[in-house]
């Protein structure tokens, strides 16, 4: 498998199926990728030795076929934020350098039981509360489109796996933006489902309130196969809500025909990248002018006090969870973390109290919002991937999270696919959110904006 010729997950499972080739050839060629890339781009914490001999002992004895066949050999990667038996679990973080969890975490054991092959954990922006990926316990993420920028995150080395075929698919988690922010800047698809649609247990969190896991994928029909294995209702966990599992993959072909599409504007979004607003805009006539759909320009300057709660819940949230560490050591966080923490701490209970009134009302808004339109568009991110060096980490979340923020704090399924290029080479994302649990409508509003564009086919060289 050469760069230029990564198989999809999709694809893979059809060669497998017809015995063209063997799981062991997928993982090998996986490996190969992550030897021969990993030193540089540094997507990867933890890669357990001797993986592709053990592969047909990950099979799944007793599983229902057809759960089991879903992804069965599939190469897939988790962030290191998953807990996986017997694999450290770092969430890039020296506290948990020798953190060894004794069970899978919810949804690593749904993709075991699919016959899925974990092929390694990748590396996260510090315990998930940062966009950049410059980790300094574990090394700067490097974005494989231009290696002087930054690659998103915080599921950094899970979008720099996908796009680099270092694995087939891959997990993120996403608190404001953290699937979708480098799966737009690496130039794949990154989905986060409906708050409470993905189970969270046994994924270290960052925000109780706001955390939720989905997939990175290089087209959206991957996605869609992802998800139908990990959207099982969770009883244990508290976030997970009994609905019925959705059918992500028999929806993805349905006609999107005279459906209504929102084009955000208004001078929150329109103080992007002028090559990022263009893109969108080209997206726009896409959906207008090939796929039937009714467009209509809609001011979303709301979007604006919706992601400034989304920061005061995240970083509040964040300080909660690491109150004991920030207290004993704080010296072991990294600056820009440690900056973040401390605003956290020091969030009045008016502040917070102020910030879940506004998810309340954001929530509603919504819902009054998608009674009248099927689907609302906008940029994934304002800007291209920016450099590494001479930003400010801190400021970089403000700014990257502006677009992503918001549908985590209302709880709404939100797909990043590629829509463009700049002029130097670096990818653009397309924003497409829908009410809650219509995280099926989503999908296939992604997957026939990708079959009439050929932007997903695009593939870096490396």
């Amino acid at each position: 498998m050469s760069n230029n010729d990564l198989l999809t997950i999709d694809s893979a499972l059809t060669l497998l199926r017809s015995r063209k080739i063997t799981a062991s050839d997928l993982a090998d060629s996986c490996l190969r990728q992550i030897e021969r890339l990993n030193p540089q781009l540094n997507a990867f914490i933890t890669v357990p030795k001797g993986q592709s001999s053990v592969i047909s002992e990950q099979s799944s004895v007793g599983v229902p076929i057809v759960l089991a066949n879903a992804l069965r050999g599939i190469p897939i990667a988790v962030k290191d934020l998953f807990d996986i038996a017997g694999i450290r679990t770092t969430a890039g973080s020296k506290f948990f350098t020798d953190n060894i969890p004794e069970q899978d975490a919810f949804v690593v054991e749904k993709l075991k039981q699919a016959g899925a092959f974990i092929i390694g954990k990748t590396n996260t922006h510090e315990i998930a509360l940062g966009v950049t990926g410059n980790n300094p316990h574990f090394g700067t993420a490097l974005n494989p489109w231009d290696i002087t920028r930054i690659p998103g995150g915080s599921s950094s080395g899970s979008a720099i796996a996908v796009a680099t075929g270092m694995a087939l698919g891959a997990l993120g988690t996403d608190t404001g933006g953290s699937i979708r922010i480098p799966a737009s800047l690496c130039g794949v698809v990154g989905f986060k489902p409906t708050y409470g649609r993905v189970s969270l247990r046994g994924v270290f969190p960052l925000s109780w309130n706001l955390d939720h896991v989905g997939p990175i994928t290089s087209c959206v029909k991957d996605a869609a196969l992802l998800l139908q294995v990990i959207s099982i209702y969770d009883p244990i966990d508290p976030a997970s809500v009994k609905m019925l599992t959705g059918d992500y993959l028999g929806h993805l072909v349905d006609d999107m025909g005279g459906r209504k599409i929102a084009l955000g504007v208004g001078e929150f979004i329109e103080s992007s990248d002028g090559e990022v607003l263009e893109a969108v805009r080209a997206s726009a006539n896409v959906f207008a002018d090939q796929l039937s759909c009714r467009v209509q320009e809609v001011d979303v300057d709301w979007m604006r006090d919706a992601a400034i709660a989304n920061k005061t819940m995240t970083q509040a949230d964040a300080a909660a969870v690491h109150r004991d560490r920030l207290r004993e050591h704080p010296e072991w966080f990294g600056e820009d973390v440690r900056r973040r923490l401390m605003d956290g701490a020091k969030t009045s209970s008016t502040e917070y109290a102020l910030a879940r009134r506004t998810q309340a009302e954001v929530r509603k808004r919504c819902e009054l919002f998608f009674e009248s339109h099927d689907f609302l568009i906008t940029p994934t991110t304002p800007i291209p991937a920016p450099t590494i060096e001479g930003n400010d980490a801190v400021e970089q979340a403000a700014r990257l999270t502006r677009f992503t923020a918001p549908f985590n704090l209302a709880g709404l399924p939100a797909l990043s696919v590629p829509c463009g290029f700049t002029k130097s080479g670096l990818p653009i994302g397309l924003q497409i959110v829908a009410r809650a649990w219509a995280d099926a409508k989503v999908l296939n509003a992604g997957y026939a904006y990708e079959q009439v564009t050929e932007w997903h086919t695009r593939k870096v060289n490396l």
